[in-house]
């Protein structure tokens, strides 16, 4: 079956804006955080993207220490100490620190609570890039 033009128009759209990425990232934060008002933290979210991109200021970066070891926890459900690069790479795309063709190359190192605090800390300037795209 044939691409229409419309469909390619449509795709070309979303992928010129970085609309699916936009979306992910919302969709993830609203997880994350799960507020008692997810319209208005959504609006609250865009506002300070936007306000990121046009002032440059940073955008705040939504994980703490406590955050970062929560996350961690839940994808070590065994309690090993370890998550598969798999795990990692996941959490970093869930996290908007890492697009879907960035490619994150596996060393063979075991993915460590320590080595993951270090990955997601250094990501937010990865995040701040990321506000100013949209």
């Amino acid at each position: 079956m044939e691409t229409s033009s419309r469909e390619l128009q449509a795709a070309e759209y979303l992928e010129k804006h970085r609309i699916k990425e936009l979306v992910s990232y919302l969709t993830s934060a609203l997880l994350f955080f799960r507020p008692e008002k997810p319209r208005e933290y959504l609006i609250s979210l865009l506002e300070r993207l936007r306000i990121a991109k046009v002032t440059g200021v940073a955008f705040p970066f939504f994980m703490d220490n406590s955050n970062i070891v929560a996350m961690f926890e839940m994808m070590d459900s065994s309690g090993r100490g370890t998550i598969s690069f798999v795990q990692y790479k996941e959490a970093l795309k869930t996290l908007g620190l890492c697009t879907e063709d960035e490619d994150l190359q596996d060393d063979g190192h075991i993915i460590t609570l320590d080595k993951f605090k270090e990955e997601v800390c250094i990501h937010p300037a990865s995040l701040q890039a990321f506000a100013r795209k949209f």
